[in-house]
């Protein structure tokens, strides 16, 4: 006698990802709606973000010469917090003021095509910036210069933080 089931119909077998909770239907925005959607959702400037990590760098810098009284740990924190904040100016640059750029807005292909352009440009300026760092910065400490790139590359995800923020609170108003 065998002990093996027999195989279920295909009728019978579900996706085991489903819960049984039906999806909702899809429904496409009208313009109108689109342009109220478009008006709740706050607005960044890519040049809040240049002054705002700008800012958290030299604030990083300040305190690592005040806890350790070393200037070459100052420099070093600096020097890490420029790897980030100078190749993002350069980017912000290219993506909102390059002659390129305003070539290129016309169409949304053409303009993705500009955001991957200048961020590659950005990620060879901050891999130059760190590779030429032992010969800029004296007495390099890299553990400092390590904490200075992250501090300064920790602010995108503050500023998505805080823009979520603004437009949970809008949302939660407009309710």
């Amino acid at each position: 006698m065998s002990t093996m089931r027999k195989p279920e119909s295909a009728s019978q077998v579900t996706d085991p990802w489903e819960d049984g909770v039906p999806e909702p239907e899809f429904k496409p925005l009208t313009p109108e709606e689109a342009l109220q959607w478009r008006a709740t959702q706050p607005g960044l400037s890519p040049w809040r973000v240049v002054g705002v990590q700008s800012l958290v760098g030299l604030v990083a810098g300040l305190l690592a010469w005040l806890f350790t009284q070393r200037s070459a740990v100052a420099w070093s924190v600096l020097y890490g917090a420029a790897s980030v904040v100078v190749p993002t100016a350069l980017m912000a640059w290219g993506i909102t003021k390059s002659a390129l750029s305003r070539r290129m807005s016309a169409h949304v292909v053409t303009a993705f095509m500009s955001f991957v352009l200048w961020e590659g440009v950005k990620i060879l300026l901050t891999v130059a910036m760190l590779w030429s760092a032992p010969r800029i910065v004296p007495d390099l400490n890299w553990l400092a210069l390590v904490a200075g790139l992250v501090v300064v590359l920790k602010v995108y995800w503050f500023g998505f933080w805080i823009q979520t923020r603004r437009s949970k609170i809008t949302v939660d108003r407009a309710s």
